[in-house]
Formats: C-alpha cells, sequence, structure tokens
C-alpha cells in the first residue's frame, strides 16, 4: 500500500490500463463485513434523483482493509500539511435500502 516498497526482490509490476484510469466518481461508500472479509461499495449519488447505483465493488481481507485505513489516514495528513484542514461539512443523511451497513 506504500510507496516505500523495497527494490528489487518482491517487487511487483503493477498496470494499469486506459479505461481503469479513467476511474469512477463516487461521493458515497457502503461498508459491511463479515468475519472474513470487508465489502466496500462505491456509490455515485447525485442531487434529486431517488435512485443511486452501486459503480464499484471492492472486497479486501480485514487485514487489508486494516493496512488501507492506515494508508488513507497517512495521505490524508499529508494531504491537509500541504493544502490545510480538509472540511467535513455535515450533510443529511441519506435513507438507503442496503441492509444493516456502515457509511463513509
Amino acid at each position: 500500500m506504500s510507496n516505500k516498497e523495497p527494490k528489487g526482490e518482491g517487487q511487483i509490476n503493477i498496470e494499469l490500463d486506459d479505461k481503469t484510469a479513467e476511474g469512477i466518481y463516487s461521493n458515497l461508500a457502503i461498508i459491511n463485513h463479515s468475519v472474513s472479509e470487508f465489502v466496500v461499495d462505491f456509490i455515485s449519488v447525485m442531487p434529486g434523483q431517488p435512485k443511486a447505483k452501486v459503480k464499484s465493488r471492492i472486497i479486501l481481507t480485514p487485514q487489508h482493509a486494516k493496512r488501507l485505513v492506515k494508508a488513507l489516514s497517512e495521505n490524508v495528513n499529508r494531504f491537509e500539511k500541504s493544502h490545510g484542514e480538509i472540511k467535513d461539512y455535515e450533510q443529511p443523511g441519506i435513507p438507503l435500502n442496503f441492509g444493516p451497513t456502515g457509511e463513509a
């Protein structure tokens, strides 16, 4: 997860095709978990639209989920040191019919 990986042995060559490089916009993440995995659904919710679709689903092991949280935290801290605090504006809750979940 870090860009401090050792060079040489154990190095992974990562490819990124053009379609994947475009990315997918998301302004809502729904998180579910079991004993063996975390499921993160990325959703794009648009104002005035009563319906939204899951745009991407990522399934992680609990260990990878914890490493992701750490990596995101480190990157947010670096971003805020360079650009100032990210404001977390209160938004009205979005009523979801998606089962028991966490929201990010």
